[in-house]
């Protein structure tokens, strides 16, 4: 059997029922709606029509958020050997996915994703279509609760924590409350991680267009979806005591730019992202 067919079978994954609470909006299907996906219901769409009604925009700076993604995968993959990742926030799977970016490269790179959604749950199959060379797993938790993340097997028999792991963050800190100390669990996180590894994390921001996106703000947290605004300073926090790799914090579409880049402007962008090195 190959490291497909193994992983996608695996019982845990045949899920009882979930309640996916259908009838409120949710971050995941929001932005899957946004991104033009199909795993979403009218709550969403209506938080989702609202939100881009507010800033128009925010559909192309959430698909800058997913190149982010990929150009900073690729680079840690190439640049920095790293075969190890831990994301967490992972969200509604979408093609191609982390571990797919960089299995192309290094077939051998292992994966954990973490998120606490139930509709990412119900879809985490679609997450464990690893190369037979290397491996992915999926953890059910909270990133508020570092010890369900860290004590989990998942991770313990899945990745070396000895070795080099890329700690990925991309779209999930904004939802994140400043009275739950997101710089904090971070610092927890890569303390964790051995010399070598990195963070790459995305920072939601209306430094580029404060009206509009203090609109998006507010209708996502009247629909019971907390979500936090931040600065640059705010920003590069999160890369307290790491080495940033060029060219630093910067807006999302300014980080290594390639061809997804092109005449995208700073006042359709509203992420902060970087990527940075834990050295001994």
């Amino acid at each position: 059997m190959s490291g497909t067919d193994w992983m996608s079978t695996r019982s845990e994954f045949a899920q009882p029922p979930v309640d996916l609470r259908t009838d409120i909006p949710h971050s995941a299907r929001v932005y899957d709606y946004l991104m033009g996906g199909k795993t979403n219901y009218a709550p969403d769409r209506a938080a989702g029509d609202a939100s881009a009604r507010a800033w128009p925009s925010l559909p192309t700076s959430m698909k800058q958020a997913r190149h982010f993604m990929h150009r900073s995968v690729r680079h840690l993959v190439r640049e920095h050997g790293m075969r190890q990742f831990l994301d967490i926030g992972t969200g509604i799977p979408t093609p191609p996915n982390l571990h797919e970016v960089a299995q192309e490269i290094a077939p051998d790179a292992r994966v954990v994703y973490v998120d606490n959604d139930p509709i990412v749950l119900t879809h985490a199959r679609h997450l464990m279509t690893s190369t037979a060379e290397g491996r992915t797993e999926y953890i059910d938790a909270d990133i508020r609760d570092l010890d369900s993340i860290l004590g989990a097997d998942e991770l313990g028999n899945t990745l070396d924590l000895k070795q080099p792991v890329t700690l990925s963050l991309i779209s999930i800190v904004h939802f994140v409350m400043d009275e739950d100390d997101p710089q904090g669990l971070v610092r927890r996180l890569m303390a964790e991680l051995a010399p070598g590894s990195a963070l790459a994390i995305t920072v939601f921001t209306g430094d580029t267009a404060p009206q509009e996106v203090a609109g998006v703000g507010r209708e996502y947290n009247e629909r019971g979806i907390p979500l936090q605004i931040r600065s640059k300073a705010d920003a590069e926090r999160f890369f307290d005591g790491l080495e940033l790799i060029d060219p630093g914090v910067t807006l999302l579409h300014h980080w290594r730019p390639d061809h997804t880049t092109e005449g995208v402007r700073d006042e359709e962008v509203a992420m902060y992202g970087g990527v940075a090195l834990k050295r001994g």
